[in-house]
């Protein structure tokens, strides 16, 4: 049975149709159907004197983002929140879409709500978009009768999120990115401008000095071997990158590395407690039970560190052992963050004082970021013109000893 649904699933498609209503009003929209003579025949049973029928085209369109899940979220709850229906809601977001992919997308879940599905089911059959916390928290919002609040707070919280991930994002990407463009510009400068001195240098017939012979024996390696060289780089960060995708295992040994760095590490340690404190803040004061909370909670951390460790605290939580002392066992937390989950059991506050935690290690990413951005310029200033000042002077030396020798 479950294949022969999903083999119906396979064969519907999505369409464009137009007609006329009773009263002679024209009439549009959107219905998911396995033909064109399914759709005229469900809209003749409506009322409705069809005009035209277009089957949408499935292809076309970018991909779809975290952010744009971000923009329709933010878009539901505030429409939701003005008290337009939902199934008029999710028209109007589909229809001012600019992208083809999520308005497809809005528009099935559209059509799931509107057959009588819930709207936390119909975000369930579509993980790669809205991930366990989303629906979690969508389901609250059902059961409590409290929807409208419960996707502005997750509208909150995604922007938060992706805000957190860009500042990391920009204080890793720019030193690596200069990086790059340094070891190209060495290389150019290695196998096409230094074979070129040396030519010159063959005519002056004398001894070179030290750094000059070991800069051109680094230039025949360049030119012997450029292929080689440019090759294990592209094949060991390919390796490297595809591993981290497909092993669970890899992916533990690079969180553990990256929250050991000497600069990196700090700044990273920071993100995950922020994410993992405003997910969890978010989840509790959404009416979630504590035990269900935890499954969402350690995945949004972005580490597998804190992952094990939520994990760890899952368990003990399950076993009727306070939150607090279970974070404080797995020696991953921050004495300020354990102190303000106490305080926030002690109170029956914790949602607020898990916010409060989130918004100081936010803004000590953001500091970070600031910080880390202004000492890497010099850093990399230093670095580039060491390695290429050191060059120049290399392949210059010979010319000075010439012309003291004149």
């Amino acid at each position: 049975m479950a294949t022969a649904a999903a083999s119906k699933d396979l064969r519907e498609a999505i369409f464009e149709w137009e007609g006329k209503d009773k009263t002679g009003k024209v009439v549009r929209g959107e219905m998911r159907a396995g033909g064109e003579a399914m759709v005229s025949a469900t809209l003749r049973r409506q009322g409705v004197l069809i005009t035209k029928v277009k089957k949408r085209r499935t292809s076309g369109g970018r991909s779809i983002k975290q952010k744009d899940i971000a923009i329709f979220t933010r878009q539901l709850a505030t429409m939701m929140k003005a008290g337009v229906p939902l199934l008029q809601a999710f028209d109007i977001v589909a229809r001012g879409s600019p992208n083809p992919r999520l308005t497809r997308l809005l528009t099935d879940i559209r059509g799931d709500v509107e057959t009588g599905t819930s709207l936390s089911s119909a975000f369930r059959k579509h993980p790669l978009y809205f991930d366990a916390l989303y629906c979690n928290l969508v389901e609250a919002g059902e059961a409590g009768g409290i929807l409208e609040a419960l996707l502005e707070r997750l509208a909150i919280y995604q922007e938060k999120t992706m805000a957190l991930k860009n500042k990391i994002k920009s204080a890793l990407v720019y030193p690596i990115a200069v990086l790059a463009v340094a070891f190209i510009v060495l290389s150019v400068i290695m196998i096409f401008v230094i074979p070129s001195f040396e030519e010159v240098f063959k005519s002056f017939g004398a001894d070179l000095p030290a750094p000059t012979l070991v800069v051109i024996a680094l230039s025949k390696i360049f030119v012997g071997y450029w292929w080689l060289i440019f090759g294990v780089g592209f094949g060991v960060g390919y390796f490297t990158f595809q591993s981290w995708r497909r092993s669970e295992q890899f992916q533990r040994v690079v969180d553990r590395v990256m929250l050991k760095l000497p600069v990196f590490g700090d700044l990273v340690n920071k993100a995950a407690v922020a994410r993992w404190t405003r997910t969890l803040s978010t989840m509790f004061a959404a009416g979630v039970p504590l035990v269900e909370a935890l499954d969402s909670v350690g995945g949004a951390a972005g580490n597998a560190v804190f992952a094990d460790a939520t994990a760890q605290i899952q368990k003990d939580v399950s076993t009727g052992a306070g939150l607090t002392p279970s974070m404080q066992g797995t020696g991953v937390f921050p004495m300020m963050v354990l102190q303000m989950s106490a305080i926030g059991e002690e109170s029956g506050s914790l949602d607020q004082m898990l916010g409060k935690a989130a918004e100081f290690y936010e803004d000590e990413v953001d500091e970070a970021v600031k910080g880390l951005s202004s000492l890497m310029e010099p850093f990399i200033i230093v670095i580039l013109g060491t390695l290429i000042g050191g060059i120049v002077v290399s392949m210059y030396l010979p010319i000075f000893k010439l012309g003291q020798v004149v």
